[in-house]
């Protein structure tokens, strides 16, 4: 039997909070809590997206094939990602963190 192509270990990560702020036909704005060390799980986004740090702090980013990288927040310095882009976000951090992204669902992936 053939495991999923996004098939990971078991984790005893506290899920990050994820709560939709807007969804419109052209955009949707999510606000993201993290605890430390809290996680959003394996995710492909499908849009072009934007995300603007609320509070600094430092994000581990777990990628396909298991290779990682870490990301500096800044609380208002905004970045982009193109649509495809696939990972597992963990607040790498000793304190809370918070962004909000936006997806711009007029540019799919």
């Amino acid at each position: 039997m053939s495991e999923p192509p996004f098939a990971e270990p078991l984790r005893c990560r506290e899920p990050a909070t994820g709560t939709v702020q807007l969804d419109t036909e052209h955009v949707r704005v999510t606000r993201w809590d993290f605890n430390p060390g809290a996680e959003t799980g394996w995710h492909r986004h499908g849009w072009l997206y934007v995300v603007v740090p609320v509070t600094d702090g430092t994000l581990l980013l777990e990628l396909p094939g298991g290779q990682t990288a870490t990301a500096t927040l800044t609380a208002g310095v905004a970045y982009t990602r193109d649509a495809g882009v696939e990972h597992n976000v963990v607040n790498a951090g000793t304190a809370p963190l918070s962004f909000v992204e936006t997806e711009l669902k007029a540019l799919p992936g």
